[in-house]
């Protein structure tokens, strides 16, 4: 068999080369739209801003003083001016900056110095902004001022993904819960036949299958919002080394907690060189899960469209197959499906990941953090894609009732639980309930009337025989509709 001479192909030009770049991975290229507010809280950009953001309000902290005095005596205070200005620097932080501080860090190869770096290049132009009076281009020292690295990392961090979580995902979330919950309430009466085993059970409804699921969704959802953002800003092994040598006067916990919480994070008072990630731990667990039951749902709901319970309707202009032009393929929750065990890998990894640090240091988790992004991005495109997917979902209860009707059997719970209750009230006749059923349906199918006629020769109380009589597969749903309305 001839093999093919590579060499002999011509040059393929470099895709690399394209302007502007070409995204390796479909997060940042084929579903950008749908992760793009996520951008503004767990890209690298924003990592640095956030680290402009902490060091920024260093700064002020250690200006402004406490009740008791300076932090550091002889620290100048910042006019409310001077504080707008550095805060500006935050704000303003965009393409320009990102291309900046870029620079610096080929210069320095420390993400985290070149922070500081661009930041006291602001304060030494401050004075074309403010005036020769301002105090800025004197405090340059003050910058990252007995910190580590970790100082300013963990608090960054911190800040992007309570952002990521409470402005994007939580919102993404939850409105996926009320869709679902609002479908539940829709369908609350529907009846439809149970699948156990994959095989005819006793009836529910379409609305109590899908609160099963949203109520499930809901308590994730709840942990996620109880969620602890810890931080710490304690120097290089977490003792305060430098702060206390530096000035020994200061009461640095105090200040430290005062700092932390001023942040609106949980202050983390026992560290080594890194806060030690417990939460980020917790918090990705909790996402996890909830991503592992909206899977749960996703294969649930592609089952009964493949049944026939819900029908798909037809997107204006779409293709289905590229051969096959009568499908209507559940491509929304096959999406889902993939991109949630992508997320969940990726949280997993994390969470087992970054609750180990060598000794006092190692820097896994600096390379690893830089995929929260992903692993967020991956989970908010499954939730968009299971929100439009029950958007072109309606129930086809025409198939509904017609299985229902083709799987009287599984009135056989009901005539035998009535038989064991007729028979603790003292009738007579009602011996192996459970095994007469079995003879009856077990293996065989039945209809109405065969079912009719096996009640009546029971001898059942005329109440209870004229109950089991009017009963069909499809009123055999219990309280269906009332715990959804109860409980959802």
């Amino acid at each position: 068999m001839p093999t093919s001479d590579l060499s002999s192909e011509p040059t393929r030009a470099s895709l690399a080369d394209v302007t502007p770049a070409i995204a390796l991975g479909p997060l940042d290229g084929r579903y950008r739209s749908t992760v793009a507010p996520l951008v503004d809280h767990l890209s690298e950009a924003a990592l640095n801003r956030e680290r402009l953001h902490v060091e920024v309000e260093w700064l002020v902290a250690l200006t402004d003083g406490t009740a008791d005095g300076p932090v550091v005596p002889g620290a100048p205070r910042l006019s409310d001016a001077e504080k707008a200005y550095l805060r500006d620097v935050v704000t303003t932080f965009s393409g320009d900056g990102i291309a900046e501080m870029a620079e610096i860090e080929r210069e320095t190869v420390h993400d985290v110095k070149a922070v500081e770096y661009f930041l006291k290049r602001r304060l030494a132009a401050a004075p074309a902004a403010l005036g020769d009076a301002t105090v800025l281009p004197g405090v340059g020292e003050l910058v990252h001022f007995a910190c580590t690295s970790e100082d300013v990392n963990n608090l960054s961090y911190a800040l992007m993904v309570r952002g990521a979580v409470q402005q994007v995902w939580l919102p993404a979330a939850t409105a996926l819960v009320e869709q679902i919950a609002e479908m539940a309430r829709e369908h609350a009466s529907v009846p439809m036949l149970s699948r156990t085993h994959g095989q005819p059970a006793t009836p529910t409804t379409v609305g109590k299958e899908l609160a099963v699921l949203a109520h499930r969704l809901r308590r994730q959802v709840r942990r996620v919002e109880s969620a602890e953002y810890l931080g710490k800003l304690n120097g290089a092994t977490g003792t305060y080394g430098a702060h206390v040598v530096a000035v020994p006067g200061t009461d640095w916990p105090t200040v430290s907690k005062a700092f932390v919480e001023g942040l609106g994070l949980t202050w983390n008072p026992l560290t080594t060189q890194i806060e030690s990630h417990d939460w980020q731990s917790e918090l990705y667990a909790d996402i996890a899960r909830f991503n592992r039951i909206l899977h749960n749902l996703a294969t649930d709901v592609w089952t009964y469209i493949s049944l026939g319970f819900f029908k798909q309707i037809p997107v204006p202009g779409a293709t289905g197959s590229s051969t096959m032009p009568h499908k209507v393929n559940p491509i929304r929750f096959e999406n889902a499906e993939a991109n949630l065990e992508i997320s969940c890998a990726l949280l997993d990894t994390l969470s087992a990941t970054l609750v180990t640090s060598r000794l006092q240091r190692d820097l896994t988790d600096s390379t690893t953090q830089r995929n929260i992004g992903p692993a967020f991005g991956h989970s908010l495109l499954a939730i968009d894609n299971v929100r439009r997917g029950l958007k072109a979902l309606a129930v086809n209860g025409d198939l509904l009732a017609d299985d229902l009707d083709g799987n009287w059997e599984v009135l056989g719970e009901a005539v035998q639980s009535a038989m064991r209750a007729a028979s603790v009230a003292g009738v007579e006749g009602m011996e192996n309930p459970y095994e007469r059923l079995k003879e009856l349906t077990r293996g065989h199918r039945i209809n109405g009337e065969d079912m009719r006629t096996f009640v009546a020769g029971l001898g059942l109380p005329d109440d209870v025989a004229t109950r089991l009589a009017a009963m069909t597969p499809g009123s055999y749903v219990g309280l269906a509709e009332r715990l959804v309305a109860e409980y959802l």
